[in-house]
Order: C-alpha cells, then structure tokens, then sequence
C-alpha cells in the first residue's frame, strides 16, 4: 500500500486516479470507475466524481493507495 498526501479535500476519484498514474488519462479513469473496476473503502464504487477524503483507500489495477490529508 503507498500512501498519497492530499493537500486540499474532497478530491474528485477520477482526478486521483489520473494524477497518481493508476490511470493514464482522465477518460480512462472515468471509463474504469464506471465499469466497477474501482474499489473504494473495501466496495465498488462507480461514480466518477465520487469525493474521496483522508483516509479512503482505493484500489484498482492491482495498487493499493491510502490518502493522507498534510496541512
């Protein structure tokens, strides 16, 4: 599991997806969200805009991140 720091929240899911690399695009990201490739908190999550906060964790394409919220 790799830990994000996240400077602000919520994040949109699909912009932490794209902006950690797990995605290579923001299209892809939206695509795989709605496909119910995305786990969020132990469950599938399929909306894109979805607001993760500090603590979520997130897994797709075989990662595994945490967010960290850093003041």
């Amino acid at each position: 599991m790799r830990d994000v720091i996240l400077k602000f929240e919520p994040v949109e899911l699909y912009k932490i997806l794209k902006f950690e690399s797990m995605a290579p695009s923001g299209g892809v990201a939206k695509l795989a969200i709605e496909s119910g490739d995305v786990i969020v908190n132990g469950a599938v999550e399929t909306r894109k805009r979805k607001k993760i906060i500090a603590g979520d964790i997130i897994e797709f394409n075989g990662e595994t991140i945490r967010l960290i919220l850093q003041v």
